[in-house]
């Protein structure tokens, strides 16, 4: 939410999805508040599957296809992560991994 008193405010908002399946779908639904027209908001999405040439490289440098999967998603949500306490994000890579077990092949 901008409020009135927001003038010279910035914002940026990315929405990453990585499509894993074929009955996953993903939509993106962007909604801010503004109070004040002295701001500026920039947003943008992307979609995307793990391509065949990502998981061809890494198969190719020793790993497994489920290996090669976890750590292109692992890669994916680094970012977001990052930002966490570390006890969470210990605990959420932990359920990713979880998640991922056996989900390939």
């Amino acid at each position: 939410t901008f409020g009135k008193d927001s003038a010279g405010s910035i914002s940026h908002i990315e929405c990453d999805t990585i499509i894993m399946d074929e009955k996953s779908k993903s939509d993106t639904i962007p909604f801010n508040e503004i109070h004040n027209s002295q701001v500026s908001l920039e947003h943008e999405a992307k979609v995307s599957k793990i391509s065949e040439e990502q998981l061809y490289y890494l198969m190719s440098r020793g790993l497994s296809e489920a290996e090669a999967t976890e750590m292109i998603v692992m890669g994916f949500v680094e970012p977001f992560t990052k930002e966490l306490p570390m006890e969470y994000a210990v605990e959420l890579n932990r359920l990713i991994s979880y998640e991922m077990e056996g989900s390939v092949g």
